[in-house]
């Protein structure tokens, strides 16, 4: 077993850096699935750094049809780390230990996500991935691409400890036909995903709350009462910076 102080000097020696960056529709947290593979509509690509923008990297990865992505919560780093939080899975209010989990607030604040591949795209800028199913924000720092293994990687038989006793619901989504227009076409499988997932907080659960959401360059603002999800409004960001 090596010592701590083995374990600082790693640390030291074997620093990580992003490869590549990810664009996605989630300019904010604030409704991004809880799991990566939820909506499988979802889109968004994957663009090299220029150190690693090197098409003969990604040889024999067109053959695979998922891929494994190690990037970094950029958005959720922390002084400190708890040994404990609260999972949104379990309505906020009990605790687990922080490895028994995927919260984002880790001691490395390292996130791991499966993502259905669509394409390789090939560039005069480098590579580009086209992939399916990701649940990162905008703009998050990738450290690595794995291929997904199914013969390794698939466990039939493997149990989802605390998971396995949580009811799953998806809510029924009601778009006025006037607003869901505002939604380009390409989108709308892909919002109407997301706001199935209910994106809302664990602990807020005001049905006469109105929310909002960033989602692809639209502000999409809904109610939830029961298991109904009502969109209210839809506006573009340019729209929605002129109200404010």
């Amino acid at each position: 077993m090596p010592s701590p102080s083995k374990c600082r000097v790693r640390a030291i020696v074997s620093p990580v850096k992003p490869i590549a960056y990810i664009h996605s529709d989630f300019s904010q947290k604030f409704g991004i699935p809880r799991q990566s593979g939820l909506v499988d509509s979802l889109e968004a690509t994957i663009v090299f750094c220029p150190e690693y923008a090197n098409p003969a990297a990604l040889k024999g990865l067109d053959g695979f049809s998922h891929l494994w992505l190690i990037w970094e919560f950029d958005g959720a780093k922390r002084s400190g780390w708890s040994p404990t939080v609260r999972p949104p899975r379990l309505g906020g209010r009990e605790r687990m230990g922080v490895f028994a989990t995927r919260s984002p607030f880790r001691p490395n604040s390292l996130g791991l996500s499966c993502v259905r591949l669509k394409s390789i795209e090939y560039t005069d800028e480098g590579p580009v991935i086209h992939v399916l199913g990701a649940d990162l924000r905008d703009g998050t720092p990738i450290f690595d691409i794995k291929p997904y293994l199914p013969y390794a990687d698939c466990h039939p038989d493997a149990t989802g400890g605390f998971t396995d006793n949580v009811h799953y619901r998806h809510l029924q989504v009601v778009i006025p036909d006037e607003l869901l227009s505002k939604v380009p076409a390409e989108k709308r499988e892909a919002l109407i995903g997301v706001l199935q997932e209910d994106p809302r907080p664990p602990l807020q659960q005001d049905p006469d709350k109105v929310f909002s959401m960033a989602f692809a360059d639209l502000d999409v603002h809904f109610t939830v009462k029961g298991d109904d999800l009502h969109v209210v409004e839809v506006q573009t960001s340019v729209d929605a910076s002129e109200n404010h």
